[in-house]
Parts: structure tokens; C-alpha cells; sequence
């Protein structure tokens, strides 16, 4: 029994947990996996923490804060306090890769999800600030590439 991407954004992870432990009953196996949004998921780290520097009051929006989930020891724990043995955490790094700032950018502005929507409150003025913070912060070759 996998749980993909979802623990995160449901109410009670600890309810689902058990429900996951009831359907795998009988030797089966329980796992999970989510965003590391408060870590290693360097596009999202990046913008959320320009953004906060330009406004503190977008931390409220941030998945690395709203999540905790998202951090190792926390999911771990989760999965111990269930009463599950032998729990274990580990990373699936997966680089993305753009080809220029604008690669990067442009889908903040489909409205999907908190960072996009963010994009999208912001007055112009305050949208090309956060495009100037980010730009200064992400590192680009040459070429424009970046992953």
C-alpha cells in the first residue's frame, strides 16, 4: 500500500496511516512519499524564500512551513508512533532542468497550486520584484541553463 504525493494534504495523516495499515494488514507493507517542500526541492525553496524576503506574509502560503510532512523526522515519526516496524526514510533526488529563467518562471503564472497563485495576487509592480529577487538568486550558466 503506497500513499504518492498525498499525506500533505490530508486532515488527519494519522488516519489515513491507520487506514493504509488496515487494508496491509497480514505482512504487507505501508509506504509513502511527498514533497520534500521544505528542503531539497530547490525551484520551489527558492522562490518561497525570495518571496518571503520581499514580503514576510508570504510564509503563510509556504509548503516547507505549512507541510511538516514534508521534513524526514516528521514523516518518519509518523510512521513510527503508528506502531510500524522497521521505518525507514530516504531521498529520490530528480534534477529539473530549465532552459533560461523564463523556463522557470512561466509556470508560475497557470495559477496551479499556492506558489502560482501567489504569483498571481501580486500587483505587477510587486511581481517583477519577486522576478528580480529570483533572478539574482538562481545560479545560470552562460548558455541560461540551470537545474
Amino acid at each position: 500500500m503506497v500513499c504518492g504525493l498525498v499525506l500533505n494534504f490530508i486532515a488527519d495523516p494519522r488516519a489515513a496511516l491507520a487506514e493504509m495499515m488496515r487494508v496491509a494488514s497480514g505482512g504487507g507493507t505501508v509506504g509513502a512519499y511527498v514533497w520534500d517542500y521544505a528542503g531539497k526541492m530547490e525551484l520551489m525553496r527558492v522562490f518561497w524564500d525570495a518571496a518571503i524576503e520581499l514580503i514576510p506574509e508570504a510564509a503563510s502560503l509556504d509548503e516547507g512551513i505549512r507541510f511538516p510532512l514534508s521534513h524526514p523526522g516528521t514523516l518518519s515519526e509518523l510512521f513510527s508512533t503508528a506502531g510500524l516496524g522497521q521505518v525507514a526514510t530516504t531521498s529520490i533526488d530528480i534534477p529539473t532542468r530549465f532552459e533560461s529563467f523564463e523556463d522557470y518562471w512561466q509556470p508560475f503564472f497557470g495559477g496551479q497550486g499556492p506558489a502560482p497563485a501567489y504569483v498571481l495576487s501580486l500587483d505587477e509592480s510587486a511581481r517583477e520584484r519577486l522576478r528580480g529577487h529570483l533572478l539574482e538568486r538562481i545560479p545560470s550558466r552562460r548558455t541560461g541553463r540551470f537545474a
